[in-house]
């Protein structure tokens, strides 16, 4: 059943969770915010936003709660952990994880919740810092349809193509599926910028004249230029990526499915973590490839 006007918990403020919480107080709900970085808290507590000391007490003041961490044991520890949102659970609650975590891991997090009488979506997210700040995202939902219902009017708050694709870990399988294509689209738009200004064609150029063509992608459009100029600043970040790239490998081994460019662009991405660059911005390929080719330039921030 859907809550009137139901108050809102939202744990984990990083670049994707901090504008996501923002568009939901603009969109005029009751909401209560948790970070484990508590300085994060403050813009939102700013702008309008109850401020709690724990998860478990954001999950007292909310009738949805909404997780958006980084990894797999950060879901575990926000959700199952000391303080965290079962040890505040009740029938009726709402919780719905938009982090990228393991499809297997994540159903089983949804029985012990269910155990406690709540309701349990994997809702993870595609649109980049982007989408987040204009609440443009596409949001992937695994999870029963009342609960998916319950949740739309939150959701869209945050998301302009939100879609229900299955029971739970659904929504993470899909989003693997988008994670392949971001990472093997970049490897083919560093490799194309490369051969064009080698062969003495202005890489912008090739932004603007293939961008609305069948090469065109989100990736080119959005990233090309700031790979052009060496702006690697994340708006997401390779060491995300990486594990993204390596639970899709994970659920491919699994189901007995080949996954050979992603295995590659995996590879790449290793290396650059190797060199302590796994904070840059997945943009950031573009340096992998600029010394397999022995081409050296300069990086802004």
């Amino acid at each position: 059943m859907r809550v009137a006007n139901p108050r809102v918990g939202f744990i984990g403020l990083g670049i994707m969770g901090r504008p996501m919480a923002e568009n939901l107080l603009k969109a005029g709900f009751s909401l209560t915010v948790y970070n484990r970085t508590r300085s994060k808290e403050k813009p939102l507590a700013d702008a309008g936003a109850a401020v709690a000391a724990s998860a478990g007490e954001v999950t007292a003041r909310s009738d949805i709660v909404i997780s958006m961490v980084p990894d797999t044991p950060d879901v575990e520890a926000v959700l199952l952990g000391s303080n965290g949102v079962r040890d505040a659970a009740r029938p009726g609650l709402l919780v719905i994880d938009m982090s990228t975590v393991s499809p297997s891991r994540e159903r089983e997090m949804a029985a012990i919740l269910e155990k406690e009488g709540c309701e349990f979506l994997d809702a993870p997210v595609t649109g980049g810092d982007v989408g987040a700040r204009q609440a443009s995202l596409t949001i992937m939902v695994g999870g029963k349809a009342s609960a998916f219902e319950k949740a739309l009017p939150v959701l869209r708050a945050m998301g302009k193509s939100v879609h229900h694709v299955g029971p739970n870990g659904s929504g993470q399988s899909l989003k693997l599926c988008n994670q392949i294509l971001c990472a093997v689209t970049m490897m083919g738009l560093c490799e194309a910028l490369l051969l064009a200004d080698q062969a003495g064609i202005d890489p912008s150029r090739l932004l603007s004249v293939l961008g609305g063509g069948a090469g065109g992608s989100w990736q080119l459009t959005n990233l090309g230029p700031k790979i052009v100029r060496r702006e690697l600043s994340p708006g997401f970040m390779i060491r995300l990526m990486q594990k993204d790239l390596l639970l899709a490998q994970e659920l491919g081994g699994r189901l007995k499915v080949p996954l050979a460019a992603t295995a590659l662009v995996q590879q790449l991405y290793r290396g650059l973590e190797a060199s302590g660059e796994g904070e840059l911005g997945t943009q950031a390929l573009i340096l992998a490839l600029d010394r397999l080719g022995g081409f050296k330039r300069e990086t802004s921030s």
